[in-house]
């Protein structure tokens, strides 16, 4: 039968990193990770802001410069205030929350055999306390927290021992939270190479993209290690891999921009490829061969990928671009803007058809699960006594969830939603506030400065009937 409208069971939820948002950087016995050196610099043109600003590949980049503002390690203080933010989630009427655990919380060096148990209540104590309010938790095991000492030892991704210290890890997350939470992602965004998540200092890569796909083939490694773990708890756990949705369209219909676009795609398919299908595929060979480059296998990681599939595929969606076969290189990052769509101050194309293409194509390759677990649009709010009228956010999330229900009746099967952010947080690429993308308003600026106060938008209000009509409400 054609299913016309969202399941009765979908999972409507937000979704935060704690990076981003925790603060309390040197609270607890926690460790420093890379984000909490990720300095906030005012550009005024918004186009120097390259995605890339987090990446930190230097010595020099993880030593503390007192002349620096590091906006993450004070985050909206959400180590302190999450009861409270849990009450207006509760409000809103949020059916699933998805943060990360900050892997130096627990691990301050990343790679201790005991944790750090102070760290681990707190997580006990969030955990505890979106159960208590009916919310689902779901727990991303790493999200751009890697430990500086793992970076500055062994190079992070790119050495084994990585692989062994993110295994521990799991161990002990797997042991004390496998009654509580369901829902599981290995590693926020494995495909964007061009973010913090691989950890790879310049000294140890003499050649940058083979390095770059050998740290990737760790955490193919890890995350299948992940799965395997998680089998002793039968299926209560469910192990996902999370994308970022990089699918481009073609500059234009000639055949060289469709076959540059297609094979570039495929790139970006990789990653699903080898979570959902669990091997190499020979694209991806052909392009290792012709950039020389030689992935180390150790015995067994055939086997072990083959046999610890993912359980279902999550993936964060918020704007395209197009491939020119003329313009743009090869490199996952370099794409043109698309010229039939309005963009976001910060240059994001707003395309709600894209998603419901991303959609069936995901669904398409792989017929499994899909949680939609990142999206929304960053935009410049502004608080009027304690108002925040945002209607270029409530259209956003309209036009978008209208394709999300058109890609349900295609027969797509999307079992969640986490609307990034349900709070502002600190932007993730340029470590700002003023790029928000709550539905409460958290009143702080780019420099710190503010009461820290929370404050429901229209959009709070908005997404709240949403959730109370399972999207019945959206207007047409």
């Amino acid at each position: 039968m054609l299913k016309n409208r969202f399941p009765k069971d979908f999972l409507w939820g937000g979704a935060i990193a704690a990076n981003q948002a925790e603060g309390a950087y040197d609270v607890d016995g926690k460790g420093l990770s890379i984000a909490d050196f990720h300095a906030y610099i005012n550009k005024k043109n918004r186009d120097d802001r390259a995605e890339h600003s987090t990446i930190l590949n230097t010595r020099s980049s993880l030593v503390e410069d007192s002349s620096k503002y590091y906006p993450k390690r004070d985050g909206i203080d959400f180590y302190h205030t999450y009861k409270e933010d849990i009450s207006l989630f509760k409000e809103l009427g949020l059916k699933c929350f998805r943060t990360s655990f900050n892997w130096t919380r627990i691990f301050p060096n990343g790679d201790e055999e005991e944790p750090n148990e102070e760290g681990m209540k707190f997580y006990d104590s969030l955990i505890d306390e979106l159960l208590k309010n009916d919310i689902e938790p779901v727990m991303t095991i790493s999200h751009y927290e890697m430990p500086v000492h793992l970076v500055s030892e062994y190079g992070g991704w790119y050495s084994r021992k990585t692989v062994n210290a993110y295994a521990h890890l799991c161990d002990v997350l797997f042991k004390r939270y496998a009654d509580k939470v369901k829902y599981w992602i290995t590693f926020n965004q494995i495909n964007l190479l061009s973010f913090n998540s691989l950890g790879i200092l310049d000294e140890f890569a003499d050649n940058e993209l083979e390095a770059t796909y050998q740290a990737v083939h760790h955490q193919f490694i890890a995350q299948a290690k992940a799965k395997e773990l998680a089998k002793v708890y039968g299926e209560k756990m469910l192990i996902g891999t999370m994308l970022s949705d990089k699918i481009a369209h073609p500059a234009t219909c000639k055949p060289e921009d469709v076959l540059f676009n297609y094979r570039k795609n495929q790139m970006e398919f990789l990653f699903g490829d080898v979570a959902m299908r669990g091997y190499y595929p020979g694209y991806a060979k052909r392009f290792f061969s012709d950039n020389n480059i030689t992935i180390k296998f150790e015995d067994g990681d055939e086997e072990l990928l083959k046999d610890n599939t993912m359980d279902y595929l999550s993936f964060s969606y918020y704007y395209t671009k197009v491939n020119d076969a003329q313009k743009n290189s090869f490199s996952p990052m370099d794409k043109t803007k698309n010229p039939y769509l309005q963009a976001t101050e910060w240059g994001w194309e707003i395309d709600p058809l894209g998603l419901r293409t991303a959609l069936n194509q995901y669904y398409d390759r792989y017929q499994c699960p899909l949680f939609l677990t990142e999206n929304g649009i960053g935009e410049r709010d502004i608080l009027e006594g304690d108002k925040v009228h945002d209607p270029y956010r409530i259209q956003y999330l309209n036009d978008h969830f209208i394709q999300m229900s058109e890609s349900i009746k295609d027969g797509v099967d999307l079992i969640g939603y986490c609307l990034w952010s349900p709070i502002d947080i600190v932007s993730c690429s340029s470590a700002e506030m003023a790029k928000r993308y709550g539905v409460i308003y958290v009143d702080k600026d780019d420099e710190g400065n503010g009461t820290g106060n929370r404050y429901k938008k229209d959009s709070f209000y908005w997404y709240k009937k949403i959730i109370e009509t399972n999207g019945e409400s959206l207007t047409k």
